[in-house]
């Protein structure tokens, strides 16, 4: 199967975006039900593997430690490929994969570990060598300089690009982290250091690339797929908001020059992708973030996991009362998002499985949303 040529913007395309799928959390009803809906593409942005063990409550084991080598990684890769549901997933349509963190260490930015291990960067080689083995990229992902460059933009006809970021390779340390440790942790306003000018998400020649892309772009519709959560998120708390570390609410510099490239360039109908949260989000992105009165630019649609566990409802209510551009929020189940898109329009179906821990589990949508090209965000 090829994508079409480029030409007028006419005809279909149909995409699932999926993510973070802990075999240790769940089995992959998700991933039966998404091939059975006869995608055109697969886009997963991130948590293929999980390289922890868990210590409880788990449906079923990883069967060997907490990978750190190559031999390591390749095991950890070829037990979730056993797997008949992903397995069913990746022949029903091509896929467009980036990684996140857990592909290699959790929490990871960029050389360093959560737990500064001097070792890291032999690790992070080893993780970044089984994906490469075991996931379906490009040639020219490994780079003569031991970059392994996953950013790119994939274009279906004229209809659609979709831009792929890496927001984990290039990125700033995370702001106040834990003492002793790296990692992310949840702050508030005396973390001056999440702020401060010059904190990248994706580095230099990524954030230059993705804004010559944005620029060069004539498709009607442009896709970012990338990690993470990237309305504001932020949390009411004594002395003002609390901000995940970990995620573009730790980044706010980076995120507004990405706005920036969004707004600045022309770009026709953008509509941000991500994952990494484990919850359904849809939500409405404005120039300034946190700041409802200024002019939405694009909308997003975060997925929710496969099968990893989510935040309890509780929170996430909690995160949508308090930011109105989010619309729709939802961490009790797992599942995926199904898109598709046309000329004129792209509506998002934000699926469910009742149940993670059943291998039959049933499929249901918790809601459903539309996109008008020509006017950003949320119909």
């Amino acid at each position: 199967r090829t994508a079409p040529a480029p030409g007028p913007a006419t005809g279909r395309l149909r995409l699932a975006l999926a993510s973070c799928q802990h075999w240790e959390h769940g089995f992959y009803a998700a991933h039966r039900h998404l091939a059975a809906e006869a995608p055109d593409l697969v886009a997963f942005v991130g948590d293929y593997i999980y390289e922890g063990n868990g210590k409880a409550n788990r449906v079923r084991d990883h069967h060997i430690p907490e990978p750190r080598t190559l031999a390591a990684y390749r095991d950890r890769y070829a037990q979730y490929k056993t797997d008949p549901d992903l397995q069913a997933a990746h022949a029903c349509a091509p896929w467009i994969v980036t990684w996140d963190d857990h592909e290699a260490d959790n929490d990871y930015a960029n050389d360093r570990s959560q737990d500064l291990d001097p070792a890291f960067l032999a690790r992070r080689a080893a993780a970044y060598r089984a994906f490469l083995e075991h996931q379906p990229l490009r040639p020219g992902v490994e780079r003569t300089d031991g970059e392994f460059r996953l950013y790119g933009t994939h274009a279906w006809g004229s209809l659609a690009s979709i831009h792929v970021l890496d927001d984990r390779q290039y990125r700033a340390w995370q702001a106040c982290p834990p003492p002793g440790r790296g990692g992310s942790r949840t702050v508030g306003a005396d973390c001056e250091e999440r702020a401060r000018p010059g904190r990248t998400m994706l580095g230099d020649a990524q954030e230059r690339w993705l804004d010559g892309a944005l620029r060069a772009s004539r498709s009607r519709w442009n896709l970012l797929a990338q990690q993470t959560l990237m309305a504001n998120a932020g949390r009411p708390a004594p002395g003002g908001r609390q901000h995940w570390t970990d995620g573009w609410d730790g980044y706010p510099w980076a995120r507004e020059r990405l706005f920036g490239s969004l707004q600045e360039s022309g770009v026709a109908n953008p509509v941000v992708l991500g994952g990494d949260v484990h919850a359904h989000y849809a939500a409405n992105l404005h120039a300034r973030p946190g700041d409802a009165g200024s002019p939405v630019i694009a909308a997003e649609f975060c997925g929710t996991s496969i099968s990893s566990r989510g935040l309890g409802m509780k929170a996430v209510n909690a995160i949508r009362e308090a930011n109105p551009p989010i619309r729709f929020a939802d961490s009790s189940r797992r599942g995926y998002v199904l898109l598709d898109l046309g000329p004129d329009r792209l509506e998002a179906h934000l699926r469910v499985v009742d149940d993670a821990r059943r291998r039959d589990a049933a499929l249901s949508t918790a809601a459903s949303f539309t996109v008008v090209a020509g006017t950003p965000g949320l119909a």
